[in-house]
């Protein structure tokens, strides 16, 4: 039986849904990455690359140690290729180690494979995650 594009479609935005209303429990978000994924922050200041789902753990355990949000999905836009979906989203939140709040907005290109997110890469406003870090 054939899947179509409407149907990978479909499976790929539920899986980019789970994963961002996931985002604090790191077991619940990574169910939805490949063994093998990659994750990008170009904008980080430096940029970062993670590649693996152990080392995609780690970063965003340490991440979100730091950073308490909630993500809202404002919107998500499919791609010529069912597998690529690019997603809007903001979120809302409050950083641990200064109490002050955190909100920012995102745009995300996520590639799946089989259903499971294999690459994303996510810009953000850095200026707002300074901000909200600086004493």
């Amino acid at each position: 039986m054939t899947t179509t594009d409407p149907e990978i479609r479909a499976r790929n935005t539920a899986a980019l849904r789970r994963a961002l209303a996931a985002v604090g429990d790191v077991s619940a978000q990574l169910a939805e990455y490949t063994d093998d994924a990659v994750l990008e922050f170009p904008y980080a200041a430096p940029p970062v690359r993670v590649e693996g789902r152990a080392r995609i753990s780690a970063y965003l355990t340490a991440a979100l140690a730091v950073f308490e949000m909630r993500l809202t999905v404002t919107r998500v836009h499919e791609c010529a290729d069912p597998d690529v979906l690019i997603a809007e989203y903001t979120s809302e939140g409050r950083v641990t180690t200064t109490g002050k709040p955190y909100a920012n907005t995102y745009i995300s290109v996520v590639a799946f494979h089989g259903g499971l997110i294999a690459h994303q890469r996510e810009f953000y406003n850095p200026s707002a995650a300074a901000e909200a870090l600086a004493p």
